[in-house]
């Protein structure tokens, strides 16, 4: 499974020699604090975890604060390191500066301070990474669970989890649907928004961000033009703005834009996205049908399926680090296109037995792919597709 893989390497990296900081990121809910606190608790290595939950943004010197209180700790302690971990560190003003300071104090003191920094926010982390910490640190990525870790872990079989989604946190409930979805919305979607979005950037209308997030969800699997979004929301403002909200929803792990594939690369920047959720849960929160009643409308659950397999895709993408792109050229259209070194890979998914090939036969045409896959009716089923890790498709 991902998550154990991730969870023997990055504890690998912890118990390495003092190199570079070591960044976990994810959405939130999907263990990226358990994972480390699990580690901790495994190892003899003293350690101080603090969070930035309860800390107002502007304390400048709260990193700082604490990380004399580590070094203070280092020195009672026989062992000469401690493991020192910031919790939602993007949540402080200024802090990818002040934990370049205290690191590069530590390196020239050769004070053997392992620091371990999480964030929920893929986006924020990068700019703090890229503005300051070049060179000083090694990234990791938490993505959404796969079908494959929630039927180990829960139990969830291939019908639940296109439904109910990869949070770990929801398994318990999702036998009273009125309480998932009340869970999904409160603490997950609406907390996302709130915390990781509104609070950590600059957003004029925040209403048209939530309203676009809802419109992404209602058309997951779909490609939609940003002047045509604009026509369906009210106060939108300019495809720049929606372009931009596109990206916030994207890096706190919600909602993305995927971009057409071209032959020249550098045209994919003007298409027309195609949006996809990073989690179906998020998108079936959100529905007026049920779990019961969406299976037996078939155009539905047909929609749901596709979107539980470009969300796999596209956490993977993260992961795994290959593009995710769509392809469409008039009437033609392939679901899913896969890059990377140079290799191209066509996904088409298909629910029901009225489906043309002729989207599949035309970009063979044109791109010449390594592979061209069908998943659902005559192809490989979408359940064993769910089972896979794409990239040993490459």
């Amino acid at each position: 499974m991902i998550k154990r893989s991730l969870y023997l390497l990055f504890k690998k990296r912890i118990l390495a020699e003092r190199m570079f900081l070591q960044i976990l990121s994810g959405p939130r809910q999907v263990g990226k604090t358990t994972l480390i606190r699990q580690i901790l608790d495994e190892i003899d290595t003293p350690s101080l975890y603090v969070t930035s939950d309860a800390i107002p943004g502007d304390s400048q010197y709260w990193i700082s604060q604490q990380w004399e209180t580590a070094r203070i700790r280092l020195k009672q302690n026989p062992k000469k390191e401690l493991i020192l971990v910031f919790d939602e560190i993007q949540k402080i003003t200024n802090w990818s500066e002040t934990v370049k300071k205290e690191w590069d104090r530590d390196t020239i003191e050769k004070t053997n301070i392992k620091v371990v920094l999480l964030g929920s926010s893929q986006l924020q982390m990068q700019q703090g990474l890229t503005e300051s910490l070049t060179g000083r640190f090694e990234t990791f990525y938490l993505p959404h669970w796969s079908y494959v870790e929630m039927n180990k872990a829960f139990g969830i079989n291939h019908q639940q989890f296109v439904w109910f989604g990869g949070y770990p946190g929801m398994a318990s409930l999702i036998n009273d649907e009125k309480r998932w979805k009340d869970y999904m919305i409160n603490s997950i979607i609406e907390t996302t928004i709130s915390k990781d979005i509104l609070m950590m950037n600059r957003i004029d209308k925040p209403a048209l961000l939530r309203r676009l997030f809802e419109l992404g969800c209602l058309y997951s699997g779909q490609i939609l033009s940003l002047s045509k979004i604009v026509g369906q929301l009210q106060d939108a403002g300019n495809t720049t703005t929606l372009s931009n909200y596109i990206r916030l929803l994207d890096g706190a792990g919600m909602l993305s834009g995927l971009e057409k594939t071209y032959i020249e690369k550098v045209r994919t920047r003007a298409s027309s996205p195609k949006f996809q959720v990073q989690n179906n849960g998020l998108m079936n929160a959100l529905r007026n049908e049920t779990f019961e009643t969406a299976q037996n409308q078939t155009e539905v659950w047909g929609r749901i399926i596709e979107s539980a397999i470009g969300a796999h895709l596209l956490n993977f993408s993260k992961q795994e680090g290959f593009a995710l792109e769509y392809w469409r050229h008039k009437n033609n259209e392939i679901d899913f296109v896969i890059r990377k070194n140079n290799k191209i890979i066509g996904i088409e998914v298909k629910s029901n037995a009225n489906y043309k090939t002729s989207g599949m036969k035309e970009f063979e045409k044109v791109f010449k792919p390594d592979k061209i896959m069908l998943v659902g009716m005559s192809g490989l089923p979408w359940q064993e597709f769910l089972e896979i890790n794409p990239v040993e498709l490459l």
